[in-house]
């Protein structure tokens, strides 16, 4: 097993399926020990048993970061448990499409809760003990790597609210780069393009018929393997290289 991250805590959101799940285990590849955050308390129970199966550390933490009480929470049982946190990977989120015109708006509540507020809530928790493992911890440097979308720099028709909140991300981390990255927690953005995940999933079938299944016909796919070797890569970097913002697209996009 790797061991680039030995003795370092990680906590990921959205590790239930996914772009998160596959990051969890890539990173505990490296020898991380792993903080699974998600609502589907079963998933994480299975994932945190496949890790541990692989000699692997992780811990399942049932929590919907959409409210900040319980974001909070999993994050200080992820301290409490490990005694630290080094990197935090915010990777839930939830895309619903359509236009604006005729559009229910409970949709864009929920994008807006996953997408935005529960990742300012586990940043906000999480920032200071990740302060405190840049000045004291054995790589004396931490990290946040927050899961975008190539929505986050294109728009196109149908994605208004889901490029709002995506375009909000972007312009969060790098904000947030610039005021602590002097301390040492190195923040970047990684934006994928084209991957089949749950994602989409509670589109509506109109939907999904019209605007993802098309495009996932019409080009070549990424995995979400190939997103966690991107967040293994701009975690396990030297301590004074950081990348800021890393796109990850398909081939045949390039």
């Amino acid at each position: 097993m790797a061991t680039r991250l030995t003795g370092t805590v990680a906590l990921v959101t959205g590790a239930s399926s996914g772009i998160g799940a596959a990051t969890a285990r890539r990173l505990a590849e490296h020898g991380a020990s792993v903080a699974l955050v998600a609502r589907r308390e079963d998933r994480l129970d299975d994932l945190a048993a496949e890790i541990g199966k692989a000699g692997g550390t992780a811990l399942a933490v049932a929590a919907d970061i959409t409210d900040r009480d319980r974001a909070e929470a999993a994050v200080r049982g992820t301290v409490e448990h490990f005694g630290r946190l080094d990197i935090l990977v915010n990777n839930a989120g939830l895309m619903l499409l359509g236009p604006v015109v005729g559009a229910d708006a409970e949709d864009w509540e929920r994008m807006l809760a996953v997408n935005v507020r529960g990742l300012l809530h586990t940043t906000h928790a999480a920032l200071p003990h990740l302060l405190a493992a840049a000045e004291e911890g054995p790589r004396r440097v931490a990290d946040i790597v927050n899961i975008s979308s190539i929505a986050g720099r294109v728009a196109w028709n149908g994605y208004g609210v889901y490029n709002l909140t995506k375009f909000g991300v972007n312009g969060f981390t790098e904000s947030l780069r610039q005021e602590v990255t002097r301390r040492h927690v190195r923040v970047g953005v990684l934006e994928p393009g084209g991957v089949d995940t749950e994602l989409g999933s509670h589109n509506k079938p109109g939907i999904q018929d019209a605007m993802i299944t098309p495009f996932y016909e019409s080009t070549e796919v990424l995995a979400p393997e190939d997103i966690a070797d991107g967040v293994a890569y701009m975690v396990t970097r030297p301590r004074h290289a950081s990348v800021g913002e890393l796109w990850i697209m398909p081939t045949d996009q390039v």
